[in-house]
Order: structure tokens, then C-alpha cells, then sequence
């Protein structure tokens, strides 16, 4: 009789950390990912039998196949303890049927936080794999493997081998395209503002005041116009008309989401997409933090969601209290109202224990992983204190019928702002501001003109894009980072300070998606299917269903695409190199490791240098 269990993990870090939590009755093991897929050769859904996928062991992971097999026959129970969303939700399945599991002995736990309270309590308390969440995985893996085989090479004979169509990835290009197209077509206008100087007694600084109007507000002025006023207000008197004091309350941030937290890294710390998850999949795994053992420090990466636990939000607040004042707890600590449907299946990512301080495990992370650490931990804190008090200071001037006007801010209570502050949250304090009085006369006065240009929409950031594809509900969490990634490695996106540009190629690959594909590409299209994904999710569609309704538009349009498309060339980009073999500049080519040089006299000369 068996006297052990076993639970399998994706990863050695969290097989590691979860290890140490479970007595000598438990044995972890890591399976390293996905052991079952479709294959990489073939299209691998049966097709004309009703789209069946044709699942094969991952080449390379045969010994851990092996291995498990053998340890699972020995073990009492298998607790498949895959990451806690839809994918792992399939791996678990994947797991239950490759090693041949009885439903008796395979049970299924999903940890939010690698604590020992939670893998204990886990463990404790296991249940069914959840069909529906495998269904929804199947559903978007072979809607995802069809447009990928289909199209795939169609633009290997039309362009060049190597590239790649993809369902998310090709709408993210899209949407990226789109705003280039704005950008080139934009057409900058001239406008000018005129700001004044008022000497302001016992202040070192002049009070500035912008013009305003005349006296309602004008905007976008002409050269002309602004000449105009500026020669109206010769020998003026300007005079204060009206002073307003005010209060305003900036609220406090909510937790992180999966996107949120890749925006604010791309902002304040210049992560890539692809870094902020990497760090923090280390941080929810276990990191080796001096006094504590192996604990894994945030919860899980993969959420949309901004909801609490009770017990962390009492937590919280008993740490604000204690460290921060009573009066810094918020006490109905605000939700998010959601434009969108959210699938709500974790918490926001927080801290798991909130009293490990970013200075109390400095000295046990790397450099990244403490700024993201310490990121996630002030924010969260941040979310269960009350909002900034500032008090506000608004000064008309007029002079004759033309107005400035002046306002500035100082915080009177900063609340949540004594944890987590940004730029946009300092106080605008001019301190002359507060030195004027009602009826005060300036007849001295520096007036200051400056042109100015409208400006084209804003190239693309990770973080703006990542904001875009969530606003519009185009993928989910765990697939806002590939796709950008994907995008990147490519060559259909070139990323320069945070800026994100459409390529040649990438603009090629768009223009025969829009005119070949427009359904694939079209927002609204791929908004409708995450949603109908939802609905496997929550067992209320049949996933067979959505491929079998999906098919036959997409076979029609690739059909169509082959016989209407011309194949394009692309140019190779000439460099000043001079191959010496033979004599000719050498062209920039791309290979699995990015750009090398290459002779352009291949396949008679075949040299090829570094980039």
C-alpha cells in the first residue's frame, strides 16, 4: 500500500519552496510546463472528423514522462498543483490523461499564494479538474493552431519563409498599424499662448498666470490674435478680480491587475512586458529570503481582477494602523467599477505577507526583483489607505477685458501619497500664490509669448499597448506579453525608447491580413470570441461549436488570398560592408538570433559576419 503522495508543479522553484511546507508524506515533482501538446510538424486537429486535436508527448520531455509515470504508480494520491488559470487548468488535464490517472487518484489543487498556509489548506481541500476551464483552453489553442497553419504559409510563399499570422498577434499588429497611419497622416497646427510675470513683494519667484481669455476661455490662437491682445495690454493694469480656495481628494490606486502591473513597470521601472513577468513569476514561486526559508513573496501574476481576501485586507489595514496612524486606514477600501467583463478568478497581485517590508528583504533579492517587489508592495498598502487632501488656490487677474489666470495645490493630508507617489502627484505649490490678496493692482508685468504645434497621436508604448488590447478586450492576462514579444522577434515591431514602430515587414504582413483577413483583424470580431471563450469557461457554450462556426469563413478567405495575392519582395537592407570574398556591399539579414551580415552573391559566395 502506497504510503505517499505526489504533487506536481510546473516549476523546480515552486517544487522547492511547496516542498518545504509538506511533511515526509509528500513528494514534489516539476514537470516543467506542458508535456502534451499538438504537434509542431502537422496542423494536428483533425479537421474533417469534427476538429479533434491530435495531442502527442512534447519532444525532449520523455524522461520526465517516464519519471512521473513511475512515481504517480507508486503514490497514493496525485495532486495536480498546475498554475491557477485556464492553462494550467489544461496542463493538469493533459497530466491526468498522459500518465493514465483514475479519477479516484487524481485530484486537483490550485495554489493563489505559495504560503504554507495556503498549500496546506489546498492540499486539504481538493477538487475536480474543471472541464469547462479545459474546454476554453482546448477552444483558443486550436482556434489559435488553425489560424496559425493556415496562414502561416500563405505568407511564406506571398512574402518570405519564417514569418507568422497569428489570431491575437495579428490584431495587436493592426491596431498598431492603424495608429502609424494616423500619425503620418496628421497635419500640425500653429498656435500660441502667452503667459505673464508678476512681481510679487517678499516672494524671491513671480506669481505666473497663463492668459485665459477675453474673457471667456480662447483656445488654439493665432499669431495674429495673440499680437493683437499683446498690443491691447500695452500700459494695462491687471488686477487681482477673484481668489478661490478649494480642497480636492486624489483617491488611492487600486492593487494591481496582470495589465496594471506591466503598464506601471514599462513607466516607472522600463520593463519590457516580458521582464515584468519573468521577475514576478519568481517572486510567486519562492525566493530564499534571510530569517524566513524559501517563501514565495507575491500572489499569483495571472489576474484581471482588483479584488482582496478579507484576511489580507485585515491584515493590511492592521499594518497601516500600526505603522502609518488610524487615521491612514481606509475603512471601505474602493472597487474597481468594471466597463467589461472580468473573469475574477484571483485576487489583485499583492504581497502575501504584508509585514515583509521592501527593506526587510532587500538584501535577499536581485536588483529587479527588489524594485518590483517594492512596487507591488506600496501599492498595495497604498490601496487600503485614505485618499491625498490637497488644498487648492485658483487666482483670476484681469485687465481690462482680458483675464490670466493662476492655481496651484498643496496637500494638506497625504495619506495613501506617504507610501506611493508618482510625479503626477505632487503638489503644484507657487508660493506667491498665497501671497496675493483680492483687489492687489501689478503694474509692472513681464509678458511672454510661445508658439506652439498640435501633436500627432502618441507612438505606441508596451504599456500603452498592453492598456489598449485590455481596454478593447482583446486577450487576457497571460497573453498580453507573448504577443508583444512575438510581435518583437518578428521584425514586425522595432522597439526604440519605449517606443514601439510598424516595420516594413510588419506593414507588409497588415496590409495583406486587413485586405486578405478583414475578420481576423477586426477588433470587434476578436473582442466577440474572448467572450464566447468566457462562455466555455462558465460551461455555457460548446467549444466544438465556436471552431466549427469559425472554419469555413477561414478556409473560404485563404482560398480566396492564394489565388488574389502577389507575391511581394522585400528588398535586404545594402550596408556599407564590403564582403571580402568578392567585392559586394553586404545586406542585413535576420536569423533566429537577430541580424547578421550576409554577401548579397549567395550561393556563390557565401560569407557571413556578425552584425
Amino acid at each position: 500500500m502506497a504510503k505517499h503522495s505526489l504533487v506536481i508543479v510546473e516549476s523546480p522553484a515552486k517544487a522547492k519552496t511547496i516542498g518545504k511546507y509538506l511533511g515526509k508524506e509528500f513528494e514534489v515533482k516539476a514537470c516543467m510546463g506542458h508535456l502534451r501538446d499538438l504537434p509542431k510538424s502537422t496542423m494536428g486537429v483533425d479537421i474533417a472528423g469534427g476538429f479533434v486535436p491530435q495531442y502527442i508527448p512534447v519532444k525532449g520531455k520523455e524522461e520526465i514522462i517516464e519519471d512521473l509515470r513511475e512515481r504517480s504508480a507508486k503514490a497514493r494520491t496525485v495532486y495536480l498543483a498546475t498554475d491557477p488559470d485556464r492553462e494550467g487548468e489544461a496542463i493538469a488535464w493533459h497530466l491526468k490523461e498522459l500518465l493514465d490517472l483514475p479519477d479516484g487518484k487524481a485530484c486537483r489543487v490550485t495554489f493563489n499564494e505559495i504560503t504554507k498556509r495556503v498549500v496546506t489548506e489546498s492540499i486539504a481541500s481538493p477538487r475536480e479538474i474543471d472541464q469547462d476551464l479545459v474546454d476554453a483552453q482546448q477552444a483558443r489553442r486550436i482556434l489559435d493552431r488553425i489560424v496559425g497553419y493556415e496562414l502561416s504559409p500563405l505568407l511564406w510563399k506571398k512574402i518570405r519563409r519564417g514569418l507568422s499570422a497569428g489570431r491575437v498577434q495579428s490584431v495587436a499588429l493592426r491596431i498598431i498599424a492603424d495608429r502609424e497611419a494616423q500619425i503620418d497622416a496628421f497635419i500640425p497646427t500653429e498656435y500660441w499662448s502667452m503667459e505673464a510675470e508678476f512681481p510679487v513683494k517678499g516672494c524671491k519667484k513671480p506669481l505666473l498666470a497663463k492668459y485665459y481669455g477675453n474673457p471667456k476661455k480662447q483656445e488654439n490662437i493665432g499669431k495674429e490674435e495673440l499680437e493683437k491682445i499683446y498690443k491691447d495690454l500695452e500700459g494695462a493694469v491687471y488686477e487681482v478680480s477673484e481668489i478661490k480656495k478649494g480642497e480636492r481628494t486624489k483617491k488611492p490606486p487600486l492593487p494591481f491587475t496582470t495589465s496594471t502591473l506591466q503598464q506601471e513597470c514599462a513607466k516607472h521601472l522600463n520593463f519590457a512586458t516580458s521582464k515584468t513577468m519573468r521577475i514576478a513569476q519568481q517572486l510567486y514561486e519562492g525566493v530564499a529570503v534571510k530569517g524566513h526559508g524559501t517563501i514565495g513573496l507575491i500572489t499569483y501574476l495571472r489576474t484581471d481582477s482588483t479584488r482582496i481576501s478579507q484576511e489580507a485586507d485585515a491584515e493590511c489595514k492592521e499594518f497601516i494602523r500600526e505603522n502609518y496612524g488610524a487615521e491612514n486606514v481606509m475603512e471601505n477600501a474602493a472597487r474597481k467599477k468594471e466597463t467589461k467583463k472580468i473573469q475574477d478568478a484571483h485576487e489583485a497581485i499583492r504581497p502575501t505577507y504584508v509585514n515583509l517590508t521592501p527593506a526587510a528583504v532587500k538584501d535577499s533579492l536581485s536588483r529587479d526583483q527588489f524594485r518590483l517587489y517594492q512596487l507591488i508592495w506600496k501599492r498595495f498598502v497604498a490601496s487600503r489607505m485614505n485618499g491625498a487632501r490637497y488644498e487648492t488656490t485658483s487666482v483670476k487677474i484681469n485687465a481690462g477685458n482680458y483675464r490670466f489666470t493662476s492655481s496651484g495645490s498643496k496637500i494638506v493630508f497625504p495619506g495613501f501619497l506617504s507610501v506611493y507617489q508618482n510625479d503626477e502627484d505632487k503638489e503644484e505649490n507657487n508660493a506667491a500664490l498665497h501671497k496675493v490678496a483680492k483687489g492687489d493692482v501689478f503694474k509692472e508685468v513681464e509678458l511672454k509669448k510661445e508658439q506652439h504645434f498640435t501633436q500627432p497621436p502618441a507612438h505606441y508604448t508596451e504599456a500603452s499597448l498592453v492598456k489598449e488590447l485590455e481596454d478593447l478586450g482583446i486577450g487576457r492576462p497571460s497573453t498580453y506579453a507573448p504577443t508583444i514579444s512575438t510581435l518583437i522577434s518578428r521584425r514586425y515591431l522595432a522597439k526604440e525608447n519605449k517606443n514601439l514602430y510598424l516595420s516594413d515587414l510588419g506593414d507588409i504582413v497588415n496590409q495583406i491580413m486587413v485586405s486578405a483577413f478583414p475578420s481576423i483583424v477586426d477588433v470587434n470580431f476578436t473582442a466577440t470570441m474572448e467572450a464566447l471563450l468566457d462562455g466555455v469557461a462558465e460551461g455555457n457554450v460548446e467549444w466544438k461549436t465556436i471552431v466549427r462556426n469559425f472554419y469555413p469563413d477561414l478556409e473560404k478567405a485563404v482560398s480566396h488570398a492564394e489565388k488574389a495575392l502577389e507575391k511581394i519582395k522585400i528588398e535586404d537592407e545594402v550596408t556599407d560592408v564590403v564582403c571580402e570574398l568578392c567585392g559586394r556591399n553586404m545586406v542585413i539579414k535576420y536569423g533566429p538570433h537577430g541580424k547578421f551580415l550576409a554577401c548579397p552573391g549567395f550561393p556563390e559566395c557565401r560569407n557571413t559576419k556578425p552584425y
